[in-house]
């Protein structure tokens, strides 16, 4: 399949009503905020778009998307690769008109003054969602992993009487 770049901006009412779908790349350079929360992207982002209508007559759009970045241990301080990615679906907010209760996996998005909303924002804002609170390799392959500080199994405590039990009996006199 051949990668075909993306539209920075869209219409999303208007991409709704023609059911349109989208799938290619965005730039690395496109997204300069990503790019300083890692150590560094490694070619394009990987996005898939679709725009429609759900059951209660909501235009959304839902989409996935997908990079590839170098990251630092914060156990062994060395960089590694990594995968994010990111799954969402958006639907346009609107002010003063009394919309239906949205789902919670919905998140709203405001169009500019032309009605357009920036792809490369909402994509860039996912992945950096995406990344983990504290990047490390997996226990393996950390020069540090070999530290791991549990060891065997942990007894169980002893279950100890309830201190309100007491109360709870005088309640019931």
């Amino acid at each position: 399949m051949e990668k075909v770049k993306l539209p920075i901006k869209v219409d999303p009412a208007r991409c709704a009503n023609k059911r349109l779908d989208y799938q290619g790349v965005y730039a690395a350079e496109l997204m300069p905020r990503l790019a300083e929360s890692t150590q560094g992207i490694h070619g394009d982002i990987d996005v898939s778009l679709s725009f429609g209508t759900d059951a209660q007559g909501l235009r959304v759009m839902t989409g996935s998307a997908r990079a590839q970045v170098t990251l630092q241990c914060q156990r062994c301080n060395e960089p590694f690769d990594s995968t994010i990615e990111s799954e969402f679906t958006y639907t346009p907010s609107r002010e003063n008109a009394e919309a239906p209760e949205l789902p919670e996996a919905y998140e709203t998005f405001e169009a500019d003054e032309f009605g357009e909303v920036n792809l490369v924002q909402i994509i860039e804002d996912e992945l950096i969602l995406g990344l983990p609170l504290v990047p490390a390799h997996e226990n393996e392959h950390c020069a540090e992993g070999k530290y791991d500080l549990s060891y065997g199994n942990i007894p169980e405590a002893e279950e100890r009487p309830n201190p309100f039990a007491i109360l709870e009996e005088l309640k019931r006199k």
